[in-house]
């Protein structure tokens, strides 16, 4: 059972959500990362999701494109993202970690090599935003075949019979993006997700997480009770740079622990 899995079935067993935040790697300096993922699974998180930089984040509002920015101008590869999970793996064996980006970067570097890589250093799902489910069966089944989860996209404009299709491809867990829009928009629709959660169930047991629309204890609060995790990006990548101390730059910030731990007792009131 991957990582991922025993994640999901331990959280379903203690009747509780898992709360996935998203951090940019690199962002806003290096030396952070791997601190701030740590403090984050210490404030309750179960499942880290880790950007990988690239020029072009089509799916990202501005936050999350100004941190694969800041990414960037430290020279941030896919590479050096592979060896900051291995860092992290270094005092951590257990929280999954799925890394979150873009096509570009894993075609670069080749297919094949990063499965072997990825899975070497404990990447446990691989979450490739503009690579459509019909383009990425054989990448899907090379990623399997490496023991890393294809995490898959729904949307509230995925038609039902795309969302059948989609199911049957994915692995690990569902990401349902709750809004049309990029991330850190803040429309949050709620009977929206819970009428798209029902159609999602018809066709999938995997867990079905919800993100693009969470940014405080509030919206999570909100959304939890309709799928089995929700995903903070924005608002934490916000709260990372602008309470980041340059002088310390592995010291992780306050206020974004606080954020999350903020989240994590709300989602467990529910």
């Amino acid at each position: 059972m991957s990582r991922i899995a025993k994640r999901f079935a331990q959280l379903q067993r203690q009747q509780r959500k898992a709360l996935v935040p998203y951090l940019v790697a690199g962002d806003p300096d290096p030396a952070l990362t791997v601190p701030a993922m740590h403090a984050l699974v210490a404030a309750g998180a179960d499942i880290i999701e880790l950007g990988v930089p690239f020029s072009d984040p089509m799916a990202e509002g501005p936050v999350i494109q100004l941190a694969h920015e800041r990414a960037l101008l430290h020279a941030i590869s896919l590479r050096d993202v592979l060896s900051m999970v291995e860092r992290f793996r270094q005092e951590d064996s257990d929280t999954p970690v799925v890394l979150m980006g873009y096509a570009n970067p894993v075609e670069a570097l080749g297919y094949e090599r990063f499965a072997e890589h990825a899975s070497r250093v404990g990447v446990d799902g691989l979450l490739t935003v503009d690579l459509p489910p019909e383009e990425g069966v054989e990448t899907s089944a090379m990623m399997a075949s490496h023991g890393i989860d294809s995490i898959l996209l729904l949307a509230p404009t995925t038609t039902e019979e795309r969302i059948r299709t989609i199911c049957e491809q994915a692995r690990g867990y569902l990401y349902y993006v709750s809004l049309k829009g990029v991330t850190g928009a803040g429309h949050l629709d709620v009977q929206s997700v819970s009428d798209k959660m029902s159609l999602i169930r018809r066709y999938s047991t995997l867990p079905v997480a919800v993100g693009f629309g969470i940014k405080d204890a509030t919206t999570a609060r909100a959304i939890a009770p309709l799928c089995d995790g929700v995903v903070v990006g924005s608002a934490l990548v916000d709260c990372l740079v602008a309470n980041f101390d340059d002088k310390h730059p592995a010291k992780v910030p306050e206020p974004a622990t606080e954020l999350v731990a903020a989240i994590r007792s709300a989602i467990d009131t529910v």
